[in-house]
């Protein structure tokens, strides 16, 4: 298996730290607001990067983090007069409701920043002792140019980032040694949550962060660092600069980072109203269509998000699962007994399908041809099932179908929606069983409903249910 390496700009073989076992990080979403489909992007590539991963025997720890103290953060908190913790905290839940719609799989730990001060004040004193950092009046800066591999990721010279008059931070120029240092931990400012440290009452900066939270959760070296291309600088730099200098071992072995979205060959962005969050794509769209989009490209590869690229995607949604609902069909009336003489034949032709999908994700990932594979699969099963089929032939075509779509993240199989006379059915049978006072039966029929995706209200006019 190769991956490209961002560090150095080249396709290498995997080899992980610990045989069998992937340590692998992704930069997660600052939660102030619903997660817009930038954000999709890096949460869809890299969850199919874990599950292929898992489907290749490793067994992955998978740590994700949310960054739940940040400026835009404080801003909404202050806007709405609420708490910071507040609004990350709603913005947590519906982040995740927004990752279930999309099949993005929990992280085997999801840390929040704020919950690892500790740790972050722990490794920024390391960092003093080591004489990489220093205090000035309560603000902690790292010293960039003490760290001789600084730029070795972004490929970027200090002396040019210097000569172009470009800071690493905006805040304390003149408190500096140099430009280009930039804030470990900053002094609280009124009305902004703040910790107690050795430095001020305040915050860490928002690189520290992620730095801390691999090395509590993957350890000192990681096998995998991963997220958006617009994090390699400073953010992916400032944590290997940090990382490195505390730990004395080299931060990550790859470096993984997808490509920006746009929205009609342009950049996404609120001014040009062209910024679409996933959940109003959800209003639309089964979220599986935006995976499905999502994969449709290379993970480095520019990708353009338009109206017409997620009617296709729907439709070549619709190709799988019409594909799995005609091999359901047609085995629920089959024959059984093994395969016949011809379905052997064709069986031998289809270990060719699950291998151009391996080829295709073992070189660097690459969902594109993978897809193009579960396609030529389908048009395969289309063309070899039919009402002659033995159920075995059947059952082996629509396993393999939705063995390569679960590594893709792809719901090849619609949920059986519930009819409305059904629903009324159970509602009935529900009011019946509250009148018997047999309320553990009430009970039962509302969370089976909920399960199905239909919530009942009560009310003095009676029982009304509505679909989620």
């Amino acid at each position: 298996m190769k991956l490209y390496n961002t560090e150095t700009k080249r396709k290498e073989e995997f080899v992980t730290i610990e045989p069998g076992k992937v340590r692998m990080y992704v930069c997660g979403p600052t939660v102030y607001n619903f997660i817009h489909i930038g954000n999709a992007r890096p949460m869809i590539v890299f969850d199919t990067v874990r599950r292929y991963l898992e489907y290749r025997g490793y067994e992955v720890n998978y740590v994700s983090n949310f960054t739940d103290v940040d400026d835009k953060i404080i801003a909404k908190a202050i806007e709405e007069g609420v708490t910071a913790q507040e609004i990350s905290e709603r913005y947590i839940a519906e982040c995740k409701k927004d990752m279930e719609g999309m099949n993005v799989r929990h992280a085997t730990t999801h840390p929040l920043a704020t919950r690892e001060i500790d740790g972050m004040i722990e490794m920024i004193q390391t960092l003093i002792d080591k004489g990489y950092a220093y205090d000035v009046d309560g603000t902690v800066y790292f010293r960039t140019r003490k760290f001789k591999s600084y730029g070795k990721l972004s490929h970027k010279n200090l002396d040019d980032l210097r000569a172009g008059n470009r800071s690493l931070l905006v805040t304390g120029e003149d408190q500096k040694e140099d430009p280009l240092d930039f804030v470990l931990w900053k002094p609280k400012k009124e009305g902004e949550p703040y910790w107690t440290s050795p430095w001020s009452d305040g915050r860490p900066g928002w690189h520290i962060e992620c730095s801390v939270m691999a090395k509590k959760y993957l350890g000192d070296e990681i096998d995998i660092h991963a997220g958006g291309e617009d994090l390699i600088f400073p953010h992916h730099e400032n944590e290997i600069a940090q990382s490195e200098c505390c730990n004395g071992k080299i931060f990550s072995r790859y470096w993984l980072h997808n490509a920006f979205l746009n929205i009609d060959n342009r950049k996404m962005s609120k001014s040009l109203g062209n910024f679409f969050t996933v959940r109003e794509i959800s209003e639309k769209y089964d979220l599986q269509v935006l995976r499905l989009f999502m994969l449709s490209a290379h993970y480095r590869s520019p990708l353009n998000f338009s109206a017409e690229l997620m009617e296709s995607a729907k439709s070549a949604l619709e190709r799988i699962r019409n594909a799995v609902s005609n091999l359901t069909f047609l085995g629920k009336n089959a024959a059984d007994g093994e395969l016949s003489g011809q379905e052997q034949i064709l069986a031998e032709q289809l270990g060719a399908y699950r291998a151009k999908f391996e080829e295709a994700m073992d070189d660097d990932f690459n969902t594109a041809d993978a897809l193009a594979a579960i396609f030529e699969l389908v048009k395969f099963a289309n063309s070899s099932a039919n009402a002659d089929s033995t159920k075995a032939w059947l059952e082996l075509l629509r396993k393999e179908l939705l063995e390569l779509c679960e590594v893709m993240g792809i719901i090849a199989e619609e949920k059986e929606e519930l009819l409305d006379a059904d629903i009324e059915a159970l509602i009935a049978e529900r009011q019946a069983a509250r009148k018997a006072k047999n309320f553990a039966r009430a009970d039962e029929i509302r969370n089976e409903l909920l399960e199905k995706g239909i919530t009942l209200l009560d009310t003095r006019e009676g029982v009304k249910w509505k679909r989620a």
